[in-house]
């Protein structure tokens, strides 16, 4: 396997990044409207990963976080999250099932979540996931 590259999705990405997404179950709609990050592979400039960053009126919210199964386990999600981060204005929010991999880059656990974040988590894709493991944690701005 070669090496990867983290950056913003340009126009040309947004058909495989969104692919990339459904492939793995974490597409939503409206995804291709937000600003998007995608791993690819340096070799073929195939896109191997995703992360979203969807704004709501009153905070921004990392979603649709996913990489292609043959890749990971090499740091692909954390380089994607590292590079929100990096440009997201401000606080951002998420809901996962798997609280300890955020945490172990910055994020913690929050004592509530804006009105309509929690309003936009009663969709399509939380149907069928154990909502009592779904955790909210934020990540201040640094």
């Amino acid at each position: 396997m070669g090496e990867m590259r983290v950056r913003n999705a340009g126009e040309k990405d947004i058909p495989a990044a969104v692919g990339l997404a459904g492939s793995l179950g974490l597409a939503y709609p409206g995804m291709e409207g937000d600003r998007l990050w995608v791993a690819e592979d340096e070799k073929d400039g195939r896109v191997v990963g995703v992360v979203a960053l969807k704004e709501h009126p009153d905070c921004h919210e990392l979603c649709a976080l996913g990489v292609a199964p043959s890749w990971r386990g090499r740091g692909v999600a954390k380089a994607l999250v590292r590079a929100l981060l990096a440009e997201a204005p401000g606080t951002v929010h998420l809901a996962t099932v798997i609280p300890g991999f955020f945490e172990a880059i910055g994020f913690e656990r929050a004592a509530g979540a804006p009105r309509t974040f929690i309003d936009r988590r009663k969709t399509s894709w939380c149907d069928g996931c154990d909502r009592t493991r779904c955790t909210v944690l934020l990540r201040k701005a640094s």
